[in-house]
């Protein structure tokens, strides 16, 4: 097993900046701190090269740039690197090692090419190198594969909305339009505010759900969600019960407006004072429904032209949220929906399994190989 530095092996480069007003739509790819991010007439690298993004919030990310490329400034590239090293070998290698370590600067994080040279890599003979590599090629491509199921069924559900319900922005369907307020059997009520200290990571405690806690209209994990030390009596206010909705009130202006359903419910739980909680009434409104509407761009630019802009969030009150518009289609064309999306779940639920089986075989299998 040799030991070098990174420096050793290549030569760390930042090469000249592109200005975005001089990409193009065709020509050469440009890469950026995270990926491709346009074109131009020229390239700065005849083959594949390992990059490091050395400025900005993804500092450490890597890439592998396609063959005949520009790579910009902002991207550290690991030019001439030796023969002796697989450049996918590498790529394993430094993301399972990371480089939090090398990163310096609090306001504009940055990696510079001295600090690289601290960057111990160890490797085997090239044959050992590229058999690695095979084995972990194959893992990432079916985690790939896993991650593309998972994306078209939720494209799926969303094509399966527009076909009942057509869309939201044209109402083709001529469905009834009415306020949130006409719809709700409990008006919004923001959520419990508590500080920091209040949290607990010892497994008592309460749990909260926070914005972080669910995507696309779904909590992702009740089990994973924080905890923190309330009274019996002052929890009771926020508790949250099934099916009801919760809309983001405070946040940046792209993810003011964010919902989820409240479903499978483990334990008591209460949601954090950013966020407002209503209930729609179940006579006349399937919460799965519901959630996918309020999710859609419709809701959204009601939103945006509600909102109240501070410095670096925005806001939503009550008031606001009850004067929104909703669409009210048959109850029985909103259940269609509902058992449409339950199936599509069950799908996604075993793909995820598997996906998450997958991942763990990988990282057990590069902590095997480099530690």
């Amino acid at each position: 097993m040799m030991k070098k530095s990174l420096c050793e092996i290549s030569n760390p480069k930042q090469w000249k900046t592109i200005s975005t007003d001089m990409l193009t739509e065709t020509g050469y790819p440009v890469y950026g701190a995270n990926g491709i991010i346009g074109y131009y007439s020229t390239y700065n690298h005849d083959c594949e090269t390992l990059l490091i993004t050395c400025r900005g919030a993804t500092c450490g990310s890597l890439n592998i740039c396609q063959p005949f490329s520009y790579v910009n400034g902002n991207a550290m590239a690991l030019d001439s690197l030796s023969a002796d090293i697989d450049i996918r070998y590498l790529y394993y290698y430094l993301l399972n090692r990371g480089l939090n370590d090398v990163i310096t600067g609090s306001a504009q994080p940055q990696i510079v090419r001295q600090s690289l040279e601290k960057v111990i890599v160890e490797y085997p003979e090239l044959s050992i190198q590229k058999s690695i590599v095979e084995t972990l090629d194959k893992i990432s491509k079916i985690i790939s594969l896993r991650k593309q199921q998972l994306s078209k069924l939720d494209e799926l559900v969303k094509s399966r909305f527009i076909e009942l319900f057509g869309d939201p922005f044209t109402n083709q369907m001529k469905w009834k339009k009415i306020k949130i307020e006409e719809a709700v059997t409990v008006e919004p009520q923001n959520g419990m505010y508590k500080p920091q200290s209040d949290y607990v990571t010892d497994g008592s405690g309460t749990p909260i759900l926070r914005i972080d806690g669910f995507y696309d209209g779904v909590v992702t994990d009740f089990s994973s969600l924080k905890r923190l030390l309330c009274g019996d009596k002052e929890k009771q206010k926020y508790l949250l019960k099934e099916d009801d909705i919760v809309i983001n009130r405070v946040n940046s202006i792209e993810y003011l407006g964010k919902c989820a359903h409240i479903t499978g419910l483990l334990e008591e739980t209460v949601y954090e004072s950013n966020m407002m909680r209503m209930h729609f009434d179940s006579e006349r409104f399937n919460p799965v429904y519901i959630t996918r509407l309020l999710c859609s761009r419709f809701l959204y630019d009601q939103i945006i032209g509600h909102a109240k802009k501070a410095v670096n969030q925005a806001s939503i009150n009550q008031k606001d949220v009850l004067d929104f518009d909703i669409y009210q289609p048959p109850i029985e064309l909103q259940n269609q929906f509902a058992a449409f999306v339950e199936q599509t779940d069950k799908s996604k639920l075993e793909i995820q399994k598997s996906l998450e089986k997958l991942e763990t075989l990988k990282k057990a299998l590069m902590q095997k190989y480099f530690g």
